[in-house]
């Protein structure tokens, strides 16, 4: 990992927050390729064969592409981090992905915020799949007290392509989320969304996600889970559009709602082409009571019971 010599406490730091969060520090080593971000300037860089990772610091953030040769199959996930250490600021990250044809790659990219009191994060991400690829985006985020994340990422699915994304925010605050996730599919290409979010207190939370189906057999299943405790928003949009001959997709919502909290689904598929299939399924309501019976019977007090249902909703075992 080349890191800058005047950065190097600052790179320990993001080290040590991963350390504290239970989170897997190998993905720093000389091994895996990975760009390392802290506030507005790239505090490590690492590529390996097939990989070629560039960053570029820009006002209040960073620029990066990242492309990955054809025929690539790596052992180790390629690793972004994004961190800001400070308590107040903005941040602006853009990342361009760029996948060649037949490669298979996975993507753990982590945003780590753990003194945020007032502070902004801006994320960009596109994605180019290339024909015959498989590609896994796993994001997890840490928090702090005080973020406003504002996230948006365009995926192009190629022919016989796949994409897995899949977002997490549940063990840490939303404060206010913005989260949008667009995707657009080639022939045969398949289309896997999964996010996770979990708002408590005062949380504002919007998450939208928008799948074209433009190829012909394409397919795509779009899941999400909220948790809105206490006076949390969470408004949750999804929308499949049918273009494609035999096209597919399932959209699945499951939200859970206790205290005061106001949640809300919307979907909305549209189908232009008589040969494709789309379905939605949704719950919203409280925490199964016959669950929490049970599981009180054995023991449990409510909260730990309810905690604990929670947790499998959100597969956090």
């Amino acid at each position: 990992m080349a890191i800058k010599v005047d950065l190097t406490k600052e790179y320990e730091a993001l080290v040590e927050a991963y350390q504290r969060e239970g989170l897997d520090t190998s993905l720093f080593g000389d091994r895996i390729a990975a760009i390392i971000i802290s506030g507005d300037r790239v505090i490590g860089l690492n590529n390996v064969p097939g990989v070629e990772i560039r960053g570029e610091e820009i006002e209040n953030g960073v620029r990066a592409e990242v492309k990955i040769a054809e025929g690539v199959e790596l052992p180790f996930p390629i690793h972004l981090c994004t961190g800001y250490l400070k308590s107040e600021g903005y941040q602006r990250v853009i990342f361009d992905i760029n996948v060649g044809k037949n490669s298979k790659v996975r993507f753990t990219s982590h945003c780590i915020f753990p003194y945020a009191k007032d502070f902004t994060h801006e994320a960009i991400t596109r994605i180019k799949i290339g024909e015959g690829s498989s590609v896994l985006y796993d994001d997890e985020h840490v928090h702090g007290e005080g973020v406003r994340m504002i996230g948006k990422t365009e995926v192009d699915v190629g022919k016989n392509a796949r994409y897995t994304g899949k977002f997490t925010l549940t063990k840490h605050r939303a404060k206010e989320l913005k989260l949008e996730m667009v995707a657009r599919l080639g022939e045969r290409a398949i289309l896997e969304l999964e996010t996770k979010v979990k708002a408590v207190k005062d949380d504002c939370v919007e998450m939208k996600e928008v799948a074209y189906l433009e190829g012909a057999h394409s397919r795509a299943n779009l899941r999400s889970t909220a948790i809105a405790f206490d006076r949390a928003k969470v408004n949750v949009i999804n929308e499949a559009y049918g273009f494609g001959d035999y096209a597919k997709s399932h959209v699945e919502c499951h939200e859970i709602v206790k205290g005061n909290a106001d949640v809300q689904t919307v979907p909305l598929l549209r189908v232009k082409n008589d040969k494709a299939e789309l379905t939605h399924e949704a719950s919203i309501g409280r925490i199964n009571e016959a669950q929490l019976i049970q599981l009180m019977a054995k023991g449990l007090t409510e909260d730990e019971a309810a905690e604990l249902i929670i947790k499998g909703l959100l597969g956090e075992w």
